[in-house]
């Protein structure tokens, strides 16, 4: 694996790879309305300080390692490029040897919405391929109102997600969002989510406050 200090480059956004298979919508419409509520100078500047982290792959196309939900909201807004910062080239690799070297540095996260671990050749070829998951959006949703901490763990929004997938029914997230919330703040206040990054402790988060605040 070949290491580039943040060489830059501009690149089209349907030519980006993920490298993972799922994204939580909300999320991404979250980003969305973040972005529309921007002038032409603030977005200009917003983007080239949040390039796209990419490693150079199979035919030395752009993977993206990061940031996908930002990438898939700017294209679901009509951004056609994006500002994309090359942190490594693994281009000389094998598929094989390519998607085990990204999984095993915690780049690749090859898990469906529904948690069932998918082969590499299902991977989505462009960020428009990338699935709805309900449990990713509650995750990130949770972090938003105090559930737990910004981190620097590989996918933590992702293993959180796998918690609150093992114990809040996906009817509930599906009909009353706000419903699973509550109970997913419940839950992170708990001992059974000690082991996950950004873990806060035991004292009480006020739930209600923190509902009225994501609803605005």
């Amino acid at each position: 694996m070949r290491d580039i200090t943040e060489h830059l480059r501009t690149v089209v956004i349907t030519d980006l790879v993920p490298t993972q298979v799922t994204v939580g919508m909300r999320e991404v419409d979250f980003k969305r309305r973040r972005w529309r509520e921007k002038d032409s100078h603030n977005a200009a500047s917003y983007l080239s300080s949040h390039s796209i982290p990419v490693i150079l792959g199979l035919g030395a196309r752009h993977y993206i390692i990061d940031r996908h939900h930002l990438t898939r909201a700017l294209h679901d807004e009509g951004v056609e490029k994006v500002p994309t910062a090359v942190v490594a080239d693994l281009s000389p690799l094998s598929f094989d040897e390519f998607w085990f070297t990204l999984e095993s540095r915690s780049c690749a996260h090859p898990f469906d919405d529904e948690g069932n671990r998918r082969s590499y050749g299902d991977m989505p070829k462009t960020v428009f391929e990338l699935t709805d998951d309900l449990f990713r959006s509650l995750s990130g949703a949770l972090k938003r109102t105090g559930g737990y901490a910004k981190n620097e763990a590989p996918f933590s929004e992702f293993r959180w997600g796998e918690f609150l997938r093992s114990r809040i029914a996906r009817e509930t997230v599906e009909r009353d969002f706000d419903r699973a919330l509550a109970l997913a703040l419940d839950l992170a206040q708990s001992r059974e989510t000690m082991a996950l990054p950004g873990w806060l402790g035991l004292p009480s988060i006020n739930a209600a406050r923190c509902l009225e605040e994501i609803r605005h």
